[in-house]
């Protein structure tokens, strides 16, 4: 393997493995803070508890987060010099704003909230949760809009005396079609992940009925948030689909494995034969169901991939523009089978457990527990279909992937940075396990009595949360 195809392996997993942190810490510092506030408005022990139970599991997720997304930052430097110069001062400022603005708020105010529980005041406390919370938000959109930027390059030119892309508008930038499209179904997936860690982890607890009083309020507020969210990500998939049509014809065409322009275009929900499109020995197909999925009409005009791949050699010049097929097929159909799973699964547990009912059938808590994993798989791949479908471009239209790899940086290299950071992933998450699993089957803390009050009184002491034994 050359030094491009282990540096493209080595970016791969590193972003898939930080992506599995990602989602959970949005979805799940929001939800923390919705627990809390509920503790606040109410004085119920049980929303205490709870607070204290996910948010503890929040905190082991958020680091994990940090240190695996300040090791992929480093590869753009270390792999991939030549896109890093070429695309620097357009990928650097969201970048740059995320660090400055984002990532400060997210750290310094969780850091509040972690040792203000017996400092502050209860509404300034609260406070903190809060704008973590919108942190984390408002991380994400920077980062996705340098990565739509990538899809879809705009406020830019390029400058042909220095051989860079510089940057006109950064509010061209901030504000991309692809970014305003992405940024909502990357949360509502967030919401989908941090609900099904909530149904899985009290669905544990409630099938041994275990702190009943604390895991099936929170069960009944993943089971919501998980069909909910599940909506909202078809919402907007369906209109990102769309403007990845518009932006990216091949992208849609690849998903399909359609070589031969279709009008209508049926979506196979499977096929068995050869991907290449030359034998077809099987298949269930949906009629006019891609043709509406690009175009938002059954019997729209869906382009193939021959027809694209010669219209990108006519405008770019000679060479391959067509991805990987097999990857981008199965990627797609899998995004969207695991994310149809976990709908369902959280639609049947609101069912089981309509009208408060005590106990749901015990094969439902199994299948919420191994329900945990799916949101997981669909969004690993729809990362694989997002970034693999955009080959062979690192920005489309714009730089080529083999054009982007470090000039001086060799195979060996690489080769065993790649077998260090595999076993070091592997490492870090098999201590992530660990501490979750260890933290979830603990399961919330017990509350207990504030220190006596000094002679003469507290002037705050009403409004202090109460102390816990961990």
């Amino acid at each position: 393997m050359t030094a491009l195809d282990l540096s493209r392996w080595q970016f791969g997993i590193t972003t898939i493995y930080h992506f599995l942190f990602v989602p959970l810490t949005i979805g799940l510092g929001f939800l923390v803070a919705g627990l809390h506030t509920a503790w606040y408005r109410t004085g119920k022990e049980s929303y205490l508890r709870a607070t204290r139970f996910w948010g503890k599991l929040f905190l082991i997720n958020f680091a994990m987060g940090v240190v695996t997304g300040i090791v992929q930052e480093f590869q753009f430097g270390m792999n991939w010099s030549n896109y890093s110069r070429f695309v620097g001062d357009i990928f650097g400022a969201p970048l740059a704003i995320e660090g400055l603005l984002a990532f400060f708020l997210e750290s310094t105010f969780l850091g509040l909230w972690i040792f203000g529980w017996d400092k502050l005041p209860r509404r300034t406390h609260l406070a903190t949760i809060w704008v973590a919370a919108v942190g984390t938000l408002l991380s994400a959109y920077f980062i996705l809009a340098a990565n739509s930027w990538m899809q879809h390059p705009v406020g830019y030119s390029y400058n042909a005396v220095s051989g860079r892309a510089e940057l006109h508008s950064i509010w061209a930038v901030l504000t991309n079609s692809t970014a305003l499209v992405t940024f909502p179904h990357t949360i509502a997936a967030c919401f989908v992940t941090a609900g099904a860690f909530l149904v899985g982890i009290s669905a544990w607890h409630v099938a041994r009925r275990r702190e009943l009083d604390v895991f099936r309020p929170t069960l009944k507020l993943g089971l919501v948030t998980c069909l909910v969210a599940s909506v909202l990500v078809a919402v907007s998939g369906d209109i990102q689909g769309k403007i990845m049509t518009t932006q990216q014809p091949m992208k849609m065409a690849s998903a399909e494995a359609l070589y031969t322009t279709a009008q209508p275009a049926s979506f196979s929900l499977l096929t068995i034969g050869n991907l290449n499109g030359s034998k077809e020995i099987f298949s269930i197909r949906v009629p006019g169901l891609l043709s509406f999925l690009a175009t938002g009409s059954f019997s729209g005009k869906v382009e193939g991939i021959n027809n694209i791949q010669a219209q990108y050699v006519a405008k770019y010049g000679p060479g391959n523009y067509t991805p990987n097929i097999p990857v981008t097929y199965w990627s797609f159909r899998f995004m969207i089978g695991f994310g149809i799973l976990v709908a369902l699964l959280s639609l049947v547990g609101l069912w089981l457990t309509r009208r408060n009912r005590p106990v749901a059938p015990r094969w439902f808590y199994s299948l919420a527990v191994v329900g945990l994993f799916l949101p997981y798989l669909a969004n690993s791949f729809a990362w694989l279909f997002t970034e693999m479908g955009r080959q062979p471009w690192t920005v489309f239209g714009v730089l080529q992937t083999p054009a982007s790899v470090s000039p001086t940086v060799g195979a060996w290299t690489v080769g065993i940075s790649l077998v260090v950071f595999t076993l070091l992933y592997g490492a870090l998450a098999f201590v992530e396990v660990r501490l979750m699993v260890r933290y979830a089957k603990a399961g919330a803390p017990p509350v207990e009595e504030p220190p006596d009050v000094p002679l003469g009184g507290d002037p705050d002491a009403a409004d202090r949360p109460l102390y816990f034994a961990y």
